[in-house]
């Protein structure tokens, strides 16, 4: 990959990632119809929304800063830990392949991004 295109595909994927769980955190914490019924699906309490809409909404940030390459990579095992669990509990629950599939295409976006971006870490350190 070209520099130029390291750097277009980490802020397209920053931008997008963050845009998602950006949405996804604040229905959580909002409670949203769909995710209450997924949950109530899943026999998990509504809490757990508020807990993992605000721990998306704190990976957010931490991926959106750019001065500590550390609470960054938390915040990575954070999402995969998330998307892990969110794939288990569909599958655990006997939830069929049209809801077991989103949660494994955001991990791989996950590792994508992460990836891009450790080759962006090391574009800016060599220039």
């Amino acid at each position: 990959m070209t520099s130029k295109t390291i750097k277009t595909s980490y802020w397209i994927l920053t931008s997008l990632f963050s845009l998602a769980m950006l949405m996804d955190g604040i229905g959580g914490i909002n409670h949203e119809k769909r995710g209450v019924e997924g949950m109530q699906h899943l026999g998990y309490p509504l809490y757990v929304m508020t807990i993992i809409g605000s721990a998306k909404l704190l990976g957010v940030l931490a991926i959106l800063q750019t001065r500590f390459n550390t609470l960054k990579e938390w915040a990575f095992s954070g999402f995969t830990i998330s998307f892990v669990g969110a794939f288990w509990s569909r599958a655990y629950t006997g939830d069929g392949i049209g809801l077991l599939l989103p949660p494994v295409v955001m991990l791989v976006i996950l590792f994508v991004y992460y990836f891009v971006w450790k080759k962006f870490t090391r574009l800016k350190t060599s220039s």
